[in-house]
C-alpha cells in the first residue's frame, strides 16, 4: 500500500481486496499501539498475565478500529494517517485498562473533605500551598452544587475514570465533561474574586458586599 495518506482514506473508504487489505494493515498498526500502550498501564489490571493482556489489547484494537472507521471523514491530513489511528488505540487501551481496573471497585460520590496532604517543602510554601487549599475547598462549598462537588472529587480527586463514572451513574462523557468544565469555570472566578487567582480579562472581579470577609483583589504574590 502506497505510504500516501489519501491511500488510506480511499482504500478505507472502498471495496473489495483493497479495503480488505487496507483494514488488515490498519488493525495491524492497532494492535501494536494498543498493546505500547497497555503494557506501560499492565500493573494497574486485575490480572497482568501475558494472556489477559493480549486479550485487553485485541478488544482495544478492535474497537478503536470500530471508532476510527466511523470518523473517517473527519481525517483532514494534518498529520500521518498512522500518527492519526494511533491516538485512537492509545486512548482505547487505555480506557479499557481503567474500566478493568474499576469493574469490581465501588464509585463513591462523596462530598469535599479539606484535608491538606502533607508535603516535603519548605513552611513558607506549606503554608502557602494549605492557605490555597482550604480556599480552594471553601470556593468549593461557596459556588458548587453538591452534585457538582461530587463529580469534581470524584474524577479529579480519586480518579475515577470518567467512563466508569458515567456507565455507573447512567449518564453521558459529554454530561460529565459539561458538570467539570461549569466546576471550573466557577472555582476559577471565585478564586480570583478572592485574591488567589489572576482575575481574566473578561470577568471584572466581583464587588464584596458590606460586612464580607472575601479577601482583596489583587492577587497574591506567586499566584500567576
Amino acid at each position: 500500500m502506497s505510504g500516501r495518506e489519501t491511500d488510506w482514506v480511499t482504500a478505507l473508504s472502498g471495496s473489495g481486496p483493497q479495503q480488505v487489505m487496507a483494514l488488515r494493515e490498519l488493525h495491524a498498526l492497532m494492535v501494536r499501539a494498543a498493546a505500547h500502550q497497555v503494557w506501560r498501564m499492565r500493573a494497574a489490571l486485575p490480572d497482568a498475565s501475558p494472556g489477559a493482556v493480549d486479550v485487553v489489547v485485541n478488544q482495544a484494537a478492535d474497537e478503536a478500529l470500530t471508532v476510527l472507521l466511523g470518523k473517517l471523514h473527519t481525517f483532514q491530513g494534518r498529520s500521518r494517517f498512522t500518527t492519526w489511528a494511533f491516538k485512537f488505540a492509545i486512548l482505547q487501551a487505555a480506557t479499557e485498562v481503567r474500566r478493568l481496573q474499576w469493574q469490581h471497585r465501588e464509585v463513591e460520590l462523596r462530598d469535599l473533605e479539606a484535608r491538606p496532604a502533607p508535603g516535603q517543602e519548605s513552611p513558607e510554601l506549606c503554608a502557602e500551598g494549605a492557605d490555597l487549599a482550604v480556599a480552594a475547598a471553601d470556593a468549593m462549598r461557596r459556588v458548587l452544587t453538591p452534585y457538582q462537588r461530587r463529580i469534581a472529587v470524584a474524577l479529579l480527586v480519586d480518579g475515577v475514570p470518567i467512563d466508569v463514572l458515567a456507565e455507573r451513574l447512567g449518564t453521558t462523557r459529554g454530561a460529565l465533561y459539561k458538570t467539570l468544565h461549569d466546576v471550573r469555570v466557577r472555582l476559577r472566578r471565585e478564586l480570583a474574586s478572592r485574591g488567589y487567582l489572576p482575575v481574566p480579562q473578561d470577568h471584572p472581579p466581583k464587588v464584596a458586599a458590606r460586612g464580607s470577609h472575601e479577601r482583596p483583589t489583587t492577587p497574591r504574590a506567586g499566584t500567576s
